[in-house]
């Protein structure tokens, strides 16, 4: 398939979530050379799941599709298909020299620029290419306020729109000592 028709696609599931009445207008496709691997529309008003968005659906679909077996995968098997260790990229700011591939070597259509949400599970299942039709301005000027959200991360937390403090960090310290310190731990 051409980027076009990706796109179109991507477009076509926005439209159908709006006029089935799933949630707000967007869809994205997950694609690997040319190929859809999977699709997702926003599914909020359907679910009553804030984090159903189109972009999540599709990594969602395409992870399990792409491992089928995750759901009984055994620590013998971690390695296997998408959490195969990968060496960083080169330049990566990464302190890790090996993640897991994810979906590196993919690429994600969608009808609206990602949401911070999106646009951070997109990094991190390390899709390389996002591709969208309509940007955060657009977005903006029919009610979803992506746009503010961006502005508000760039702010110190004091700043913010919310609430975001440190709180009881000697109650995290187990759970990260316990990660740290594990011989078989598997970077993700």
């Amino acid at each position: 398939m051409t980027p076009d028709d990706l796109m179109a696609e991507a477009c076509r599931l926005a439209e159908e979530s709006v006029e089935n009445g799933w949630g707000g207008p967007f869809g994205a496709v997950i694609v690997k050379d040319g190929e859809i691997v999977a699709r997702g529309q926003n599914r909020v008003l359907l679910t009553g799941d804030v984090t159903a968005h189109a972009e999540m659906e599709a990594i969602r679909k395409a992870c399990s599709t792409l491992i089928p077996e995750a759901p009984t995968i055994s620590v013998a098997h971690v390695n296997e298909s998408l959490l195969e260790l990968v060496p960083r990229p080169p330049g990566s700011p990464d302190k890790v020299p090996m993640r897991a591939k994810m979906l590196m070597g993919y690429e994600i259509y969608t009808s609206g620029a990602p949401c911070p949400m999106c646009m951070s599970a997109i990094y991190w299942a390390r899709i390389g290419a996002v591709y969208f039709a309509n940007d955060l301005a657009e977005t903006s000027a029919i009610g979803f306020d992506d746009e503010f959200q961006y502005q508000d991360f760039a702010k110190p937390y004091e700043q913010r729109s919310i609430t975001i403090r440190q709180l009881r960090p000697e109650l995290g310290t187990p759970s990260y000592a316990a990660w740290d310190g594990r011989p078989n731990k598997h970077p993700y």
